[in-house]
């Protein structure tokens, strides 16, 4: 099912409870990705400012990339989406899953 630009949200609510629009969303050519703007392209995506094919595109990201984000925020909150703490987030829940 293909979402219409007039079904489309104008604005979704960004990681810091702000209104996020296209217009303030990260710019496609942003090369370093902070933890905030990790967090603003999760946040479109999920309320469907972007789809998932927008924001690969526009931010050159793999489907695998922008989904561990998703998970990232899903599982941790912001402090997920940090480069130092993924490995260790990780581990965390892969041992929660072998011994749940």
């Amino acid at each position: 099912m293909f979402q219409s630009d007039l079904d489309r949200p104008d604005k979704v609510i960004g990681p810091l409870g702000e209104a996020l629009g296209t217009e303030n969303l990260p710019p496609p050519n942003t090369s370093r990705w902070v933890v905030r703007r990790k967090a603003e392209v999760v946040a479109a995506v999920n309320g469907g400012l972007l789809t998932i094919a927008e924001a690969c595109e526009r931010y050159n990201l793999t489907l695998e990339e922008l989904a561990s984000w998703q998970r990232a925020v899903d599982r941790e909150g912001m402090a997920g989406l940090r480069a130092t703490r993924v490995q260790h987030y990780r581990q965390v829940h892969e041992r929660q899953g072998r011994y749940s």
